[in-house]
């Protein structure tokens, strides 16, 4: 198939599509739209367009008051949200990342704080500090659990895989590779250094996550901290 086309046929096929009256709707793997009515968060500097009347107003330092403000000034936490509110359509990506659409309904969920994309207000969350891993790794020294009732998006570069665990066969992942998991269940840090040597790619870190609960844990193709220092370093 050609991969040219007349300017009329490039308009139609890259539209925008109605699709009804979804809150959340993915107008490609990469792309999201929210139709906002009221109010709605996304990552800080999600946002690609939008039409409408709609207000963008960076979290405030004690947005969600002062135990949050804390747990982001101990943790480190490097993403910031953005609160929308009004009415309109928005359509946020994260540079080319894979979207995944999930709705809780009563369920909980951890994810790393650089693969949360947006989330209802309905959603309520909370930053966990993942012990004994903070200050050792690039990656995953947070994480948000988001529990209750309503939409939520994720990122992953590349498509994802869900592994399941039980305390009889855990599962252990690299830290940077390492998107989501279970809300009822926390990692621990083991370390090993066959890992370094004969797993990943070879980046230096001997550290794993280690998942002995029964639930599962999703990850990507795709080592963030690794890739971001070998770009870095070109």
């Amino acid at each position: 198939m050609s991969d040219v086309y007349t300017l009329n046929e490039f308009l139609a096929k890259t539209a925008q599509k109605d699709k009804g009256g979804e809150k959340f709707q993915l107008e490609s793997h990469r792309m999201l739209e929210i139709n906002v009515d009221g109010q709605m968060w996304t990552k800080l500097g999600a946002t690609v367009a939008y039409r409408g009347s709609l207000k963008f107003e960076r979290e405030g330092a004690f947005e969600h008051g002062i135990g949050k403000f804390l747990k982001r000034a101990v943790t480190g936490e490097a993403t910031p949200l953005t609160k929308v509110s009004g009415k309109g359509t928005l359509y946020v990506a994260d540079y080319g990342k894979h979207i995944m659409l999930i709705k809780l309904q009563g369920e909980s969920i951890h994810v790393n704080g650089n693969d949360l994309l947006a989330f209802e207000p309905t959603v309520t969350w909370d930053i966990k500090m993942i012990k004994r891993i903070a200050g050792m790794l690039a990656g995953g020294l947070f994480c948000v659990q988001l529990s209750g009732t309503g939409m939520i998006a994720i990122t992953s570069h590349g498509e994802p895989m869900t592994l399941r665990c039980t305390p009889a066969d855990p599962v252990y992942t690299d830290p940077n590779a390492t998107i989501a998991w279970s809300g009822n269940m926390f990692p621990d840090l083991k370390t090993d250094i066959s890992f370094k040597t004969l797993l990943g790619r070879g980046s230096g870190e001997t550290f794993q996550m280690s998942f002995n609960g029964d639930g599962f844990v999703i990850v990507q193709p795709y080592e963030e901290g690794v890739a971001a220092s070998s770009s870095s370093s070109q």
